[in-house]
């Protein structure tokens, strides 16, 4: 008996924003201190932008205001030898409007903890997924 491989297939931009859609949780990827650093965010989708959101830190906010970053996304099934991943990369620019914050947030899971948070918005300049098939 023979079993197919898993094969690697890219996605398209629309089909990559489509799944990243399903996912409200994804990692956001940076530069810190000159390393490349990742940190688990509540995102979501709105007007051609990924927002998402981090707890308040200071630090991490100024790290990520300005600056290019990746949020990355997935799903798998191990048992069925099967998911997706999308990037979207883009410059993080901190929502600081009151209510254009409380109009964002609605439409997003809360924090892992109450203890306040940034919001920020990133328009992909760069959109890449591949699906594992079999």
């Amino acid at each position: 008996m023979t079993t197919t491989p898993p094969v690697l297939q890219e996605l398209t931009a629309e089909e990559a924003l489509r799944l990243m859609a399903r996912a409200p949780v994804g990692r956001v990827v940076f530069t810190e201190r000159a390393l490349p650093a990742i940190r688990p965010v509540h995102f979501t989708l709105h007007a051609g932008s990924v927002v998402f959101r981090i707890l308040a830190d200071p630090r991490l906010a100024a790290a990520l205001h300005g600056s290019v970053v990746t949020v990355q996304t997935d799903e798998y099934d191990a048992d069925r030898v099967s998911g997706w991943s999308v990037t979207a990369t883009g410059r993080a620019l901190r929502v600081t409007d009151a209510d254009e914050v409380a109009r964002l947030v609605c439409h997003m899971p809360p924090l892992w903890e109450d203890a306040g948070d940034h919001v920020f918005a990133m328009t992909p300049e760069l959109m890449t997924g591949r699906r594992v098939v079999r």
